[in-house]
């Protein structure tokens, strides 16, 4: 007798990109979706299928995901992805590159699948209770969330991994065994191979009731986040950054509840109670005249205008210069963008012996149009409002030893272009 299928798919989508390594899980997802489709002629599947390059055998991974797909006749798209050190473990890492990978490869109209499961779900709430978290933490994974503009959803989140081995024999399906699945130097794996087997021997249900609590969680998760809503709203600004006078009369509760909120808008990882206690003691209550900077991996929070920001991390430029062949694009160094000089603008052109370059830094009183007198780069700055961390990432444009412009913020009168002349404009692609 042929097993139901447990797959369901949501009726307001038609379009599916799923998350394929070729384990056992993903194999028996797709495989569901492949008889689901049979069953639902409208349904379009397209698979995805990311290399980490950390495994000897992940070429021959490769050819086994391509060698399926097509058997099902199903598109397969391969990434090959670069890890990232950001402080945080492998898996982390390995995590972040393969849903960037995801994120990346969603087409219009597309919903992302993945394939973690019943015991996945206990794991992750076993692994959320050793770092301490809350209940956002221990909500663990929810079912359906939205993602990269559109929606990441886990049909097989209610079923043990017991159940896709069963349907796996039944249609003898054939899958990939990471070897470092048997490494329990991994949290997971530890979890995985010693840990759990332990507990539901002891308690067969162990993985539901995980569940169940991860659940209850998410609820009252989901409650705070309505409670909380109008009063996150009216402490935002439209620039997105949180205003500290918002939180300064709030209990320690109410504020880290704001807090974590907030920094869920941003994309960020939950961050502790300690780090929680840190952003405001060390970087919103920091002495005034302070330029405050707490980091997150490759973001950080920080300070201005009595407000918190969550901010890239971009390497000052203070001593960099770099010549500008012109009528060529100029590409600034840490992924800070392009430069172009265009015809119809304000700025004068070059002179023919003037040497084009951009730098960060600019000496003595400038004097910039539509200001009187003279000021320091510094005072200009401060004048126009612009934040700290991003006053030595400003490109400044010069002609030989004069500073013309700085992109997007200012023209220096030396910069101006006279009357009747054919002016230029400094566009900056971020």
């Amino acid at each position: 007798m042929t097993t139901p299928l447990f797959v369901s798919l949501p009726a307001d989508a038609r379009h599916f990109l799923v998350a394929f390594s070729g384990g056992l899980d993903s194999t028996v997802l797709l495989h569901q979706l492949l008889l689901l489709r049979t069953r639902q002629p409208g349904v379009q599947l397209r698979a995805i299928h990311v290399h980490h390059g950390l495994s000897p055998f992940a070429d021959s991974w490769v050819a086994h995901c391509e060698q399926l797909c097509a058997q099902w006749q199903i598109p397969l798209v391969v990434v090959r992805v670069t890890l990232v050190n950001n402080g945080e473990g492998i898996e982390a890492q390995a995590r972040a590159a393969r849903y960037q990978a995801f994120a990346d490869a969603l087409m219009p109209g597309e919903v992302l699948l993945t394939a973690q499961h019943l015991d996945d779900q206990c794991e992750t709430f076993l692994l959320a209770l050793k770092r301490g978290s809350g209940p956002a933490g221990l909500a663990a994974m929810p079912e359906r969330m939205p993602f990269a503009g559109t929606q990441l959803i886990r049909p097989l989140l209610r079923h043990s991994r017991g159940t896709l081995e069963q349907w796996a024999q039944q249609y003898a399906l054939s899958w990939i065994e990471d070897e470092s699945n048997g490494d329990a130097s991994f949290d997971r794996n530890f979890l995985r191979l010693e840990v759990l087997p332990r507990l539901m021997a002891r308690w067969p249900h162990f993985a539901q009731a995980t569940a169940r609590s991860a659940a209850l969680c998410g609820e009252q998760e989901q409650l705070l986040d309505e409670l909380l809503a109008q009063e996150l709203a009216a402490a935002i600004a439209d620039n997105g950054a949180l205003r500290i006078a918002s939180l300064r009369e709030l209990s320690d509760v109410r504020r880290a509840a704001l807090l974590r909120r907030w920094l869920a808008q941003q994309g960020a990882v939950m961050p502790s109670r300690a780090m929680l206690n840190r952003i405001w003691q060390e970087v919103a209550l920091a002495r005034e005249d302070a330029t405050p900077c707490l980091r997150f991996g490759e973001f950080a929070v920080r300070r201005f205008q009595d407000c918190l920001w969550w901010v890239k991390n971009i390497a000052g430029q203070r001593d960099t210069e770099l010549i500008w062949a012109l009528p060529g694009t100029l590409t600034l160094p840490d992924a800070l963008g392009s430069l172009f000089l265009l015809p119809g603008g304000e700025l004068r052109a070059p002179e023919p012996q003037e040497t084009v370059s951009v730098r960060f830094q600019a000496p003595g009183l400038l004097h910039i149009v539509g200001r009187s007198g003279g000021r320091k780069l510094k005072k200009i700055w401060q004048e126009l409002e612009v934040a700290p961390w991003l006053r030595d990432t400003t490109p400044l444009l010069f002609y030989g030893e004069t500073l013309i412009a700085a992109a997007d913020r200012f023209v220096t009168q030396q910069g101006q272009k006279g009357e009747g002349e054919q002016g230029v404009r400094l566009e900056w692609q971020r």
